[in-house]
């Protein structure tokens, strides 16, 4: 029998969503959580929030008015204290990734952590589900943080909804 194939996706863990134009208080408590899962995983991949200097004549910039994740500067890049020397990232210019989803149905078992949990990781959640039907999708609750605390327990229990396991 073939040995179990487990990818960690670490989603969104860039500056501006820790702490920098969008950072808070709650997705600067999840860095360590966030690091152990990565030391223990046996492949990791990230997603990168990504965005022109015109994102503020995008729909998302007109619905959220806050310019963030900008390709280039510094609040576009990974924290570097979680990030894996190597490690593949998805660049995604929406909040959740196709191809993120299409590289992940290969895997038996795929966990993910970041945030946010109400927008980019419910969002990649449910394409993982639709990609990859028969593999265990789980979140790490505790390496997550939302928009807000209530955001992100509506999040959490949307995804279990969808067969996704939280942890």
């Amino acid at each position: 029998m073939p040995a179990m194939r487990r990818l960690l996706i670490v989603v969104d863990m860039q500056r501006d969503f820790v702490n920098g134009a969008l950072g808070t208080k709650e997705a600067q408590e999840i860095v360590p959580a966030v690091r152990s899962l990565i030391a223990a995983a046996e492949e990791v991949v990230y997603t990168q929030d990504t965005h022109g200097e015109d994102y503020l004549e995008t729909h998302e910039g007109r619905c959220l008015p806050v310019p963030h994740c900008i390709r280039g500067t510094a609040g576009w890049e990974i924290l570097p204290e979680v990030y894996r020397s190597g490690a593949r990232i998805f660049e995604k210019g929406t909040f959740g990734s196709v191809p993120l989803a299409e590289y992940a149905a290969a895997f038996d078992e795929i966990s993910l952590c970041g945030v946010c949990t109400d927008i980019c990781v419910v969002s990649n959640a449910l394409l993982l589900r639709a990609f990859a039907p028969e593999a265990s999708v789980r979140v790490f609750a505790d390496a997550c943080a939302g928009t807000s605390r209530e955001a992100h327990e509506a999040a959490l229990c949307t995804m279990q909804s969808c067969q996704i396991e939280i942890i």
